[in-house]
């Protein structure tokens, strides 16, 4: 059965974020901020993307027999693109709207959306920065990252690095055992303050496309169902691919475009602008 879409919450209304929150954010490339959705409204959201998550996962191989990176989690992109229901959660106005006042810039493009369940007994998701995928112009981009069901630590809490954004890449390292090793170590050698926190559907954290980033494995009996959306300040361009994963993320991210164009083909839309 589809969605009654005009009964699924609009999103639209502002959340108030304090000048403090803007200033921990930029200072620790991360913010936990309580109560973005509330239980209603991601209640209603959490069975059209669980259903789309499903219907789209692949995996067929059991957890144990799989690599590192596809024990980690199923990972979905892109739901807004084939149900109407999920464009509402990616193109809320309300998440653009704390992108936007987190990063200090005037509007938010979606870069794209990723459901991220990490399965009963999944695997940890080894440190890595997003960003290394991403082949943008700037760092100005932040992840939203929103748990559909309460999320303890045991379930694999998103945990942080606090400050190592302001390094810029680390390594030029895929998401693999490799990145564990050497990114953990980075961590202890720099003595970075590593924070997570259980929380409840609707909660979320941001983070920045540099900071360094992870989730324990999940030592429950369920499954850790997550969303996330990816932002960019408008008025970023394409950068040239610079490594073996970015000629993917640009030809699937930005139809059409090449190095230099605005990053905005129309898989990009606006989210939210200032006085719009």
């Amino acid at each position: 059965m589809k969605p009654d879409l005009e009964a699924l919450p609009d999103l639209s209304s502002d959340y108030a974020l304090t000048p403090e929150q803007v200033r921990q954010f930029q200072r620790d490339g991360h913010i936990l901020l309580r109560g973005l959705a509330a239980p209603a409204e991601v209640a209603a959201y959490r069975p059209v993307i669980a259903e789309r998550v499903w219907a789209a996962n692949k995996h067929t191989v059991p957890l144990a027999e799989r690599d590192t990176y596809h024990q980690a989690f199923i990972q979905i992109a892109n739901l807004w693109e084939t149900s109407p229901a999920v464009a509402r959660f990616t193109l809320a106005r309300r998440f653009g709207q704390v992108a936007a006042e987190l990063l200090g810039v005037d509007g938010v493009r979606l870069y794209h959306d990723q459901a991220l369940f990490k399965e009963a007994g999944g695997g940890p998701t080894p440190w890595h920065q997003d960003q290394y995928y991403w082949p943008l112009d700037n760092d100005r981009c932040v992840t939203l990252w929103m748990p559909l069901v309460d999320v303890s630590i045991e379930m694999g809490a998103l945990t942080f690095a606090s400050g190592s954004h302001t390094e810029g890449c680390v390594a030029a390292l895929a998401i693999s055992d490799e990145s564990e090793a050497r990114l953990e170590r980075h961590v202890r050698e720099r003595g970075y303050s590593v924070v997570n926190a259980a929380m409840r559907a609707g909660d979320a954290t941001f983070h920045t496309g540099w900071t360094l980033h992870m989730a324990p494995p999940n030592r429950t009996e369920r499954v850790r169902e997550v969303m996330t959306i990816i932002y960019i300040a408008d008025g970023t361009r394409v950068a040239a691919p610079d490594n073996p994963h970015r000629p993917a993320d640009l030809a699937r991210w930005f139809p059409g475009l090449k190095p230099g164009d605005p990053a905005a083909s129309p898989l990009n839309p606006v989210v939210y602008r200032r006085g719009a």
